[in-house]
């Protein structure tokens, strides 16, 4: 009777799980097809009427390049989410914000529009899943003795994360299959979180990890060096949407141990690289905007390292970082935070040690 009682528990439990998996292993798949065979086609119509995106003083590429791959990563993404994908928690405001966030970007990879410009529309798909999808963080779960947050604090703080995420992932957009590989790191954790422990409250997140997953694995076929297409913000924006929409409501899951802290730890990269070159601008006086080559993708090639080497070391302390915010969640969100900012301070310097150094050199030459 025990055997016949526990073959039939392990037979519901994987049925449960074939349930659950497939339509994610069908949509990602999906997304993925689409990307992969909408790429070619758009690399030739970019080169016929000459979309590309020509090498300067601040780029890595040495040829004209499209950089219209976030086309096939929406396509891919958009299609496969709204197959296989119930609208609900707040994702219908989600599809309209990347819907919004989508034409601008191309707009501006066709003919480059002002900062002002884009930053308006990021404005208006933040208030979409804000205001009408409700998705905003309503806690601090600790950090500096702050819990619940008032409604103002809680939309406020949500409007700073979600556009700080989204320009995050625009900005480490300067290496092939750099911004593509954090993505897929990020998503990849935040897809699994939401299956292993968001029950059938935030399933439908998973589902949008796993669509994202797809698009990017088919457009990073063609992005990884030497690149021929780019994501340009067509892709980046879209990404970094979506990223900032997956941490808020893995936050609000509270699931594991730790969540702000968690999900700081999974963003590592792009957030570190987006603070630290703010600083160093205000400290230079220049305006925290400015375009420079002091991202961390510029400071490692400097040091002599490849395009691919360098993806391949962001990409692995990133994941040295995820492994640790999820190995660590229960020491806390006081001392992860202290951690992780320690570690960002060493990186810091190790870039700034070596920078100084190679101008030392450079200078005695």
């Amino acid at each position: 009777m025990l055997v016949l009682t526990g073959a039939a528990f392990l037979y519901f439990t994987l049925e449960l799980m074939e349930q659950r998996i497939l339509p994610l292993v069908l949509a990602s798949s999906w997304a993925f097809l689409i990307a992969v065979f909408a790429v070619p086609s758009i690399i030739r119509v970019a080169h016929l009427k000459n979309i590309l995106d020509k090498p300067n003083l601040r780029t890595m590429h040495g040829e004209s390049t499209p950089r219209l791959g976030g086309m096939a990563m929406f396509a891919g993404f958009m299609s496969a989410l709204t197959i296989f994908t119930g609208l609900n928690n707040g994702v219908q405001q989600l599809l309209a914000g990347c819907i919004i966030l989508f034409f601008i970007g191309l707009k501006d990879d066709m003919i480059t529009i002002s900062a002002l410009k884009k930053f308006a529309v990021q404005v208006l798909a933040t208030g979409i899943v804000m205001f009408m999808g409700d998705i905003r963080i309503t806690s601090f779960q600790g950090i500096f003795g702050l819990w619940e947050l008032e409604l103002g604090a809680s939309y406020a703080f949500t409007f700073f994360v979600i556009v700080g995420i989204t320009n995050a992932i625009n900005l480490i957009d300067g290496l092939d299959g750099l911004a593509g590989t954090i993505v897929l790191i990020a998503s990849f954790t935040f897809g699994l979180c939401f299956f292993f422990y968001g029950g059938t409250a935030y399933s439908s997140y998973a589902s949008v990890a796993f669509c994202l997953i797809g698009g990017v694995l088919g457009f990073l076929r063609y992005n990884f060096h030497k690149a021929t297409i780019f994501m340009g913000d067509t892709g980046s924006l879209l990404c970094g949407f979506i990223l900032s929409v997956l941490a808020i409501q893995f936050i609000e899951m509270r699931a594991v141990p730790a969540t702000p802290s968690v999900a700081l730890g999974v963003l590592f990269v792009p957030l570190f690289d987006t603070v630290r070159v703010m600083l160093i601008r205000a400290m230079s006086g220049k305006s925290p905007f400015a375009p420079d080559k002091n991202h961390v993708h510029h400071r490692l090639t400097a040091m002599g390292l490849g395009q691919v080497t360098t993806v391949l070391v962001l990409g692995s302390v990133n994941t040295l970082a995820i492994l640790f915010v999820l190995g660590f969640g229960e020491w806390g969100n006081h001392y992860i935070l202290l951690v992780l900012l320690v570690f960002s301070a060493i990186l810091s310097a190790l870039l700034e040690f070596n920078r100084l150094r190679s101008a030392q050199v450079v200078s005695k030459v």
